[in-house]
């Protein structure tokens, strides 16, 4: 991905005229894919978690100079020490279930690409002054609104992918309803949450988000159909 990419939700956002003093993004994998990456070059605040120590290597790099704070640790339930699988460019807690790599690639937990990392409850992390929040830890995103200190403007939430869906969906759907969040767009992966009288979507962006959500559930349809047949 070309480092200069300004990212749809960067675009989106400006476009609305809505500013930030404290971004932040949980699971950035190589820090010129961030989704953050355009605020950060803007100089806003910017706090990254991220758990495996060779990327971490790479962000130190790549945003030297800039205002950033780097937390190498994975997030879960509980703080400690947890074991990652690594799946080419997907990395994920090993005790997951379901996880992108694990439904769309067919991916095995092994112990030749497991390691294991520091890991804190979000809690722990979050000082209460987060106003946008990206969160992409594949399978694992409930565990950081669950604990989340701060009420972002704008949460960015890895949801959905090919055949993949959030594991905890129901939860991150309730958690937003009570919360007083709405949906704002669906991408290819990621739903974007905004709180209630930030901004109003618009008819094409209401259109695309329906459009999204049949898709979904028709390859969600065709997985479970092919499924039935192979056991049948």
């Amino acid at each position: 991905m070309n480092s200069n990419e300004i990212k749809i939700i960067y675009k989106r956002l400006k476009q609305r005229n809505i500013s930030f003093n404290h971004v932040c993004e949980v699971g950035v994998y190589l820090p010129e894919t961030s989704n953050i990456l355009n605020f950060i070059q803007d100089g806003v605040r910017a706090t990254l978690v991220e758990a495996d120590p060779d990327t971490v290597k790479k962000i130190e790099t790549y945003f030297a100079g800039f205002p950033i704070e780097i937390v190498p640790v994975a997030v879960w339930d509980t703080s400690g020490v947890i074991k990652l699988s690594k799946a080419a460019a997907s990395t994920f807690v090993s005790e997951l279930k379901s996880s992108p790599a694990i439904i769309n690639d067919q991916y095995q937990v092994n112990n030749e690409t497991t390691f294991e990392v520091p890991c804190k409850v979000f809690s722990e992390i979050d000082d209460g002054t987060i106003d946008l929040l990206s969160v992409d830890i594949e399978g694992g995103e409930w565990y950081v609104i669950k604990h989340l200190v701060s009420r972002p403007k704008v949460l960015s939430i890895e949801t959905h992918g090919k055949y993949y869906v959030n594991p905890f969906i129901g939860e991150i759907e309730n958690w937003m309803r009570r919360e007083n969040y709405t949906t704002w767009y669906k991408d290819a992966s990621d739903t974007v949450y905004v709180r209630k009288g930030l901004l109003e979507p618009t008819s094409a962006e209401k259109i695309a988000t329906n459009l999204a959500l049949l898709k979904i559930k028709w390859k969600k349809f065709k997985r479970n159909f092919k499924q039935k047949r192979k056991s049948a």
